[in-house]
Protein backbone atom coordinates (compact mmCIF):
# COMPACT_ATOMS: atom_id res chain seq x y z
CA UNK A 1 0.00 0.00 0.00
CA UNK A 2 2.55 2.22 0.80
CA UNK A 3 4.73 1.25 -2.09
CA UNK A 4 1.54 2.34 -4.33
CA UNK A 5 1.11 5.56 -2.74
CA UNK A 6 5.02 6.54 -3.14
CA UNK A 7 4.47 5.57 -7.04
CA UNK A 8 1.29 7.71 -7.58
CA UNK A 9 2.92 10.25 -5.48
CA UNK A 10 6.46 10.28 -8.13
CA UNK A 11 4.18 10.01 -10.85
CA UNK A 12 2.24 13.42 -9.81
CA UNK A 13 5.12 15.31 -9.57
CA UNK A 14 6.52 13.76 -12.75
CA UNK A 15 2.95 15.30 -14.25
CA UNK A 16 3.57 18.42 -12.79
CA UNK A 17 6.80 19.27 -13.54
CA UNK A 18 6.73 18.34 -17.72
CA UNK A 19 3.28 20.24 -18.14
CA UNK A 20 5.21 22.77 -15.82
CA UNK A 21 1.60 24.65 -14.96
CA UNK A 22 1.24 25.29 -18.84
CA UNK A 23 -1.93 24.84 -20.94
CA UNK A 24 -0.58 23.65 -24.27
CA UNK A 25 -2.76 24.72 -27.35
CA UNK A 26 -2.52 23.30 -30.91
CA UNK A 27 -1.03 26.16 -33.40
CA UNK A 28 -3.88 26.47 -35.46
CA UNK A 29 -2.48 27.26 -39.59
CA UNK A 30 -2.50 30.51 -40.83
CA UNK A 31 -6.21 31.79 -42.41
CA UNK A 32 -5.67 32.75 -45.52
CA UNK A 33 -7.34 36.50 -45.75
CA UNK A 34 -10.58 36.89 -47.73
CA UNK A 35 -10.47 39.38 -50.57
CA UNK A 36 -12.88 41.33 -52.20
CA UNK A 37 -12.53 42.61 -55.49
CA UNK A 38 -14.63 45.70 -56.25
CA UNK A 39 -15.67 47.55 -59.96
CA UNK A 40 -18.02 50.27 -59.49
CA UNK A 41 -19.09 51.95 -62.44
CA UNK A 42 -22.02 53.78 -64.12
CA UNK A 43 -24.91 52.31 -66.24
CA UNK A 44 -23.76 54.32 -69.23
CA UNK A 45 -20.32 52.74 -69.80
CA UNK A 46 -18.05 53.13 -72.38
CA UNK A 47 -15.50 50.36 -73.86
CA UNK A 48 -12.48 50.94 -71.93
CA UNK A 49 -15.03 51.01 -68.90
CA UNK A 50 -16.29 47.55 -70.15
CA UNK A 51 -13.03 46.57 -70.57
CA UNK A 52 -11.36 47.14 -66.78
CA UNK A 53 -14.50 45.11 -65.32
CA UNK A 54 -14.15 41.98 -67.99
CA UNK A 55 -10.21 41.90 -68.14
CA UNK A 56 -10.15 41.96 -64.34
CA UNK A 57 -12.76 39.17 -62.99
CA UNK A 58 -11.46 37.11 -66.25
CA UNK A 59 -7.38 37.10 -64.46
CA UNK A 60 -8.65 36.98 -60.88
CA UNK A 61 -10.67 33.73 -62.39
CA UNK A 62 -7.47 32.66 -64.04
CA UNK A 63 -5.13 33.26 -61.48
CA UNK A 64 -7.16 31.63 -58.71
CA UNK A 65 -9.04 29.63 -59.54
CA UNK A 66 -9.11 27.37 -56.65
CA UNK A 67 -9.49 30.49 -53.64
CA UNK A 68 -12.48 31.89 -55.99
CA UNK A 69 -14.23 28.23 -55.96
CA UNK A 70 -13.70 28.36 -52.11
CA UNK A 71 -14.80 32.04 -51.54
CA UNK A 72 -11.51 33.29 -50.43
CA UNK A 73 -11.73 35.99 -53.34
CA UNK A 74 -14.97 37.51 -54.74
CA UNK A 75 -15.42 39.87 -57.93
CA UNK A 76 -18.49 42.11 -57.73
CA UNK A 77 -19.20 44.72 -60.45
CA UNK A 78 -21.63 47.34 -58.82
CA UNK A 79 -23.51 49.81 -60.30
CA UNK A 80 -23.38 53.02 -58.50
CA UNK A 81 -26.17 54.42 -60.41
CA UNK A 82 -28.27 51.32 -58.41
CA UNK A 83 -29.86 52.48 -54.80
CA UNK A 84 -28.90 49.39 -53.36
CA UNK A 85 -25.10 50.15 -53.81
CA UNK A 86 -24.98 53.82 -52.09
CA UNK A 87 -23.89 52.09 -48.39
CA UNK A 88 -21.34 49.91 -50.14
CA UNK A 89 -20.15 53.01 -51.99
CA UNK A 90 -20.17 55.19 -48.80
CA UNK A 91 -18.85 52.48 -46.46
CA UNK A 92 -15.66 52.09 -48.83
CA UNK A 93 -15.40 56.05 -49.78
CA UNK A 94 -16.39 55.40 -53.70
CA UNK A 95 -17.96 58.22 -55.69
CA UNK A 96 -16.84 57.28 -58.93
CA UNK A 97 -15.32 54.44 -61.41
CA UNK A 98 -13.25 52.63 -59.10
CA UNK A 99 -11.61 49.18 -59.03
CA UNK A 100 -11.11 48.20 -55.61
CA UNK A 101 -9.48 45.26 -53.42
CA UNK A 102 -10.31 44.81 -50.28
CA UNK A 103 -9.14 42.90 -47.41
CA UNK A 104 -9.82 43.58 -43.33
CA UNK A 105 -9.48 46.78 -43.01
CA UNK A 106 -6.43 47.23 -45.99
CA UNK A 107 -7.68 48.53 -49.84
CA UNK A 108 -5.69 48.90 -52.64
CA UNK A 109 -6.96 50.93 -55.54
CA UNK A 110 -5.90 50.30 -59.02
CA UNK A 111 -8.64 51.92 -60.80
CA UNK A 112 -5.61 54.07 -62.88
CA UNK A 113 -3.85 50.97 -64.20
CA UNK A 114 -6.97 49.32 -64.96
CA UNK A 115 -7.89 51.95 -66.87
CA UNK A 116 -3.86 52.47 -68.64
CA UNK A 117 -3.90 49.13 -69.17
CA UNK A 118 -7.10 46.93 -69.67
CA UNK A 119 -7.29 47.55 -73.44
CA UNK A 120 -3.82 48.56 -74.39
CA UNK A 121 -1.59 45.84 -72.42
CA UNK A 122 -4.04 43.24 -70.67
CA UNK A 123 -0.73 41.39 -69.31
CA UNK A 124 0.36 44.05 -67.88
CA UNK A 125 -2.86 44.60 -65.80
CA UNK A 126 -2.95 40.90 -64.90
CA UNK A 127 1.21 40.98 -63.56
CA UNK A 128 -0.33 43.90 -61.01
CA UNK A 129 -3.37 41.98 -60.28
CA UNK A 130 -1.79 39.54 -59.62
CA UNK A 131 0.88 40.99 -57.60
CA UNK A 132 -1.46 42.90 -55.29
CA UNK A 133 -3.62 39.81 -54.78
CA UNK A 134 -0.49 37.84 -53.30
CA UNK A 135 0.11 40.99 -51.16
CA UNK A 136 -3.04 40.68 -49.45
CA UNK A 137 -3.32 36.96 -49.38
CA UNK A 138 0.08 36.97 -47.23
Amino acid sequence: MKATKLVLFFALIAAAISSNGQNVKKAEPAKTPTVEAYYFHFTARCATCLAVEAQTEGDINALYPELVKNGTITFKSINLDDATSKALANKLKVTGQTLLFVAGGQKVDLTNEGFLYAKSNPDKLKEIIKQKLDGMLK
